[in-house]
């Protein structure tokens, strides 16, 4: 199974109890994506206040114990179907490229995706989505 970066976001803000996460991933590996790495660095990167930054820091490296998905020319090419599919249902892949990434990586690999934006990822083919 891999993770949304909003799951990630909310278990390192403490918004997300673990063991709901846990309850939802069931017996399954968890994956974090390397596009999550990114979104989360970014986060650290990009915070003001000290305390939280450091907060934040220790969570990314906590995250980065986990299996990593990293991105393959397969991605890349689940990645085109998927932004092709909601370009032509209508949807802009444009706001969605990160979650378009990691939602073709779950493809990729046959895994479940766990999130908390149910929309971001609603009726693309394929990919088996739950929410906590």
């Amino acid at each position: 199974m891999i993770f949304d970066t909003s799951i990630w976001v909310g278990l390192a803000s403490g918004q997300m109890a673990s063991e709901a996460v846990l309850r939802a991933a069931g017996d399954e590996q968890v994956y974090i994506s390397a596009i999550s790495l990114g979104e989360l660095s970014f986060g650290v990167e990009s915070c003001s206040d000290p305390a939280t930054r450091m907060l934040r820091m220790r969570s990314l490296r906590s995250f980065e114990q986990r299996p990593v998905l990293d991105v393959s020319s397969l991605t890349a090419s689940a990645f085109g179907i998927l932004a092709a599919f909601m370009k032509q249902s209508g949807r802009s892949p444009r706001t969605r490229v990160k979650d378009i990434w990691i939602a073709a990586q779950a493809l990729e690999n046959d895994y479940a995706l766990l999130t908390v934006n149910l929309k971001d990822f609603e009726g693309l083919p394929g990919l088996r989505v739950s929410c906590p």
